[in-house]
């Protein structure tokens, strides 16, 4: 049975808007932790390998502009802000949660399937650059 389109051409737009915040890797990842509980943002960062400061900073911003998470300043020295899920933000965890536990187990499938295409990709290569090399050599022996 062939899934129906129920989106209309006017309706894209801020569907592939909120799909790209929520399909980003680090916006996963950060619901995800913030789904546990509320975090500062050096735990966040601890907890993320690989991200930036400011990618971390961005992806955060980002979140909050669309509801997702607010964020709370706490009055001390130095100042200490936490951040934590909306409810639309909680209401989102359990598909995230979904994405990220088909791709812990899913991960040893996806990792066959990469080195099975790569070592296909690097054989066509090697016979493409041979054949490359054959047409040359009949190219040099005709003239």
């Amino acid at each position: 049975m062939k899934p129906e389109n129920i989106y209309l051409p006017s309706d894209c737009r801020p569907i592939n808007e909120v799909l790209a915040r929520i399909g980003d890797k680090w916006t996963v990842l950060v619901v995800s932790l913030l789904g546990q509980e509320s975090k500062r943002f050096s735990e966040l960062r601890r907890s993320i390998g690989g991200i930036s400061q400011r990618m971390l900073t961005l992806t955060l911003r980002g979140l909050e502009r669309d509801g997702l998470v607010t964020r709370t300043v706490f009055p001390t020295i130095p100042p200490r802000v936490d951040y934590e899920l909306t409810g639309l933000g909680r209401s989102l965890l359990p598909q995230v949660m979904g994405v990220v536990r088909w791709a812990q187990e899913n991960q040893g499938s996806i990792e066959t399937a990469r080195r099975r295409y790569d070592n296909a990709a690097v054989k066509a290569d090697r016979a493409e650059a041979k054949a490359a090399a054959g047409n040359g050599r009949r190219r040099a022996s005709a003239a």
